[in-house]
Parts: structure tokens; sequence; C-alpha cells
């Protein structure tokens, strides 16, 4: 087999990177070009991304990286935000960050408006306050002048995709995340953005994963699945169907594969999403917050002089007492950046729990209750399909916290398969050489995935006292 480059652009909420995926005799091989970071930019009380920065960075690693002859580039993005332009193309204000408080309210007031069954129905996502949906229903209630404006909306990577192309469209993966899709019509929820006041004008069209969409310096850039969950999803070294998986980061989202989307009163009472996937497939799921508490927690503890890595933040808390005290991952007072640390000892406070204290305790309370968290959504998606499940893939950055994997196995009572931490890179360019035509299918994507030698498992230990403890847990 000939040697095939291809390059992936892959923006995280806390940094970027431009790499290189070279595929040869059917082995995978991850390059990095440049990687940069993601720092969000507060102005006049306003949390914005910083794309005019992020572009930059961006065109610096794809320089680079056409020196490799690729033969493709693809772009992926986290979900939710967006980015307005006006009649020229041209860009009306930096994208805001969905951790804005823009969003304060919005959700109430959106389904004091319109039946939040209804809603359900159009979307079948799940209703988080900084959805799109309700970053949008905040401009039409501030009257904005950019959504007065605008002519065209582009999520994240859609953005990046046009300035790469002159191209204006949305990626299904991406615009599903925007709780605007309407995935029994394939299209945008319309109906539901007249009752709300949002122009059905400026939403391009809709593009699968896989399309080519133009080119950047004369090579062909490929819409992969443009949201990194559905990137790194696809990149699942999966050997039965009968699995779920955690994309493990700053988010974390838990999930079963799924041929169709589940539309139904379970699945609205349970408050599941059902996001576009590749190859027909649909990634029903819920989002816990993830390791962006620890990320705060870190940020925290710097501040007062305790500069802590990662890795030995793990170390701390393996070491620490296990099962003392748990959270709720998804309690609203977690979703902003601040004083994590207090804010987690407040909570195991009003709930009459031991207090963790140091560092270590803290981080342990932390992985305890993301294992818990994990269980508790894998039950309710089973119950809902009736699936059965074999085994856990957690891919992404995660993946490489042995310890929380380690968890997992023991929470949930199933193994774990752990890897490849680089998912969402991998998935992004198998889409690209499936829109090429050098892949055949998914499941062959997958194989070469499942050659890597990166992938560790992870068996269940000690399972009666982790079923105690999610007594426990539900009962918080």
């Amino acid at each position: 087999m000939i040697r095939q480059t291809v390059l992936a652009v892959d923006l995280g909420a806390e940094s970027g990177r431009v790499m290189a995926v070279h595929d040869e005799n059917d082995a995978l091989q991850v390059e990095e070009l440049h990687r940069f970071p993601n720092t969000p930019v507060m102005a006049r009380g306003t949390l914005h991304w910083d794309f005019l920065r992020l572009w930059h960075d961006i065109q610096a690693g794809l320089n680079k990286g056409l020196a490799l002859q690729p033969v493709s580039i693809g772009v992926d993005t986290w979900g939710v935000d967006f980015a307005l332009l006006d009649a020229h193309g041209e860009l009306l204000g930096n994208p805001v960050h969905y951790r804005d408080r823009r969003t304060e309210g919005m959700m109430e007031l959106t389904l004091r408006r319109v039946d939040k069954a209804w809603v359900f129905e159009q979307t079948g996502i799940q209703f988080m306050p900084f959805n799109t949906l309700y970053q949008l229903v905040s401009l039409v209630e501030r009257q904005s002048p950019q959504l007065k404006a605008a002519h065209t909306f582009l999520t994240a990577p859609d953005l990046i995709n046009y300035w790469l192309t002159g191209t204006p469209a949305c990626e299904f993966t991406n615009a599903t995340t925007t709780q605007l899709f309407n995935p029994r019509t394939g299209n945008w929820a319309t109906e539901l953005m007249d009752a709300l006041g949002i122009s059905r004008a400026i939403f391009p069209a809709i593009i699968q994963p896989g399309t080519p969409i133009g080119a950047y310096e004369g090579v062909p850039v490929i819409a992969p699945a443009c949201h990194d969950t559905g990137s790194a999803v696809a990149a699942v070294p999966t050997q039965t169907p009968h699995y779920a998986y955690i994309s493990s980061g700053t988010w974390s989202l838990v999930g079963l594969e799924v041929t169709a989307p589940i539309i139904n009163a379970a699945a609205l009472a349970a408050n599941v999403t059902n996001e576009g996937g590749v190859a027909g497939t649909y990634r029903l799921l819920k989002n816990v917050m993830g390791l962006w508490i620890i990320q705060q927690c870190r940020a925290v503890w710097e501040t007062e002089g305790q500069a802590y890595t990662y890795t030995k933040l793990a170390q701390l808390a393996a070491a620490a007492p296990p099962l003392g005290s748990f959270i709720d991952p998804n309690d609203a007072r977690f979703l902003p950046a601040g004083n994590l640390p207090q804010l987690i000892q407040a909570f195991c406070a009003e709930r009459g729990q031991p207090v963790p204290q140091t560092p270590g305790e803290i981080v342990r309370c932390v992985l305890d209750s993301l294992a818990l968290a994990y269980r508790d959504v894998l039950q309710t998606l089973l119950a809902l399909t009736g699936a059965t499940c074999e085994v856990i893939h957690i891919v992404g950055g995660g993946s490489q916290n042995e310890l929380l994997c380690q968890l997992t196995a023991n929470a949930t009572g199933r193994p774990v398969v752990a890897g490849p931490a680089e998912a969402t890179v991998l998935g992004n360019a198998l889409v690209q050489l499936m829109g090429r035509g050098e892949l055949t299918n998914l499941a062959e994507a997958r194989q070469l995935v499942a050659k890597m030698s990166d992938l560790r498992r992870y068996e269940p230990q000690d399972t009666a006292r982790w079923d105690e403890a999610f007594r426990r847990y539900q009962q918080m």
C-alpha cells in the first residue's frame, strides 16, 4: 500500500493540535505537528473563544504539514458554539464560550414558551443550559444587533472549514449538538426556530461526514465527524456490537451506538441525547461533567502555590480512602470556573457526608463519583434500548487515567478497554480516508485502530462494595 497521510485539526477546550496521521500497510501512526493553547478571553463581562488566534495556529500547523504531501485535511472541535457571518462572509464578533453566563435562565424561559416534550420530539437532544438553542434565544431576547445582521450561522468547526475553503456548510454530527436539528426530517428544526423567533434563513445546508468541502492550498478538505466526540466514537476499536463507550476528557460522554435515534417519553424523562454519528449511526448518550472538575481544582491549587501534575494528583487519589464521599458531577455549581475544591467540600457537607480535606481526598471523591455517574448513565441507556453491554471502551485523554479506568470497571461490573488516547484525531483521519474511498466502511476503519498497541484492559474488582456505594450514590 502507498503511504497515505492526512492532516487532522483537533480543537479541544484546553488546547488545539494539528496532527498528521499516516496509514501505511494497514498500520496507523500519529505525528504531532503543532500544539497550541486554546485560551478563552473575557471582554466586558463576556467570555469569548479567541478564534483569530486559533486560526493563526491552525494555519501554522497546516503549512508545516503541507511538506508531508497530505491527501486531505479534516477539522473537528467541541459542539454547541457558533459564529455568525454577515452578508459578505465576515465574522460578526468573536464566538462566545458556552460557559459564558449569557444563557442563565434562557432554558427556563424557552420552556415557558414552548412545551418541553415538543422540543424533545423535534430534536431528541439532552436539555443543557448552554445548548446552541438557548444561546440563540439569549440573542433574540437581547435584540442582538449581531443576530439582526447575520446572514450565515456556522458551528465552530464549520467556521474553520469556511476559512479553509470558502464553502459555508454545517456538518451533520456537529449540527445535531445544537438542539436545532430534527433527526426525523434529517434537517434543521425549522418549526422550533419559527416558534422562538430564530431566523431559519441563516442556517446553511447540512453535509454528511466524509463529504469533500473544497481545498486549502490545493489539498482537499473533507468533513470528518466534525464534532470531536463523533470522531472519537468512530475510532472505538470495538470487536463486538454489544459495547458502550466513554469519550473521556474535559467532558465525559457516556453512550451507546444505535442505528436510529431514541425519541420517546422514557428518553425525555431520562434527559438523554441523540447525536449524529458516522455511517448512518446515532450516539445515544448523556454528558457527564468529566475531568473539567479536576482541571479546575488543579488550577485553584496552583494559585495557592501547590503545582500538581495530573499524574501526581492521580497518585494522591489512589492513596486516599475510597468511596468516602460523593458529588453529583453534573450539579450546576460545577459548570462555571471557580473554586471547585471549596464547592466540592460544600456539596459533601450539605449532604452530611465526610468532607474531603486534602487534594488527594478531593480528587478521589471526584473520580469515585465519575465512575458511579458512568454506571448510572449506562443503566439508563441499557434500559431505554434493551441492549446488552459486554465491554466499555474508554477513549480520549481520560483513557490515560489508569485509576479512573479501574474505578469505572469496578463501578459498572464490566471490563474496560482503555485507548486510544488519540481517538478523536484517529477518527477524524479515518473518516477522511472513508470519504476518499481508501476504507470501505466503519468496521474496516475500526479494525485498523484495534491493531494499535496502546490499548489496555481493566477487569472489575470488589464489585460488592461498589454495589453498596452505588446505592448510597443514588440516595444522595
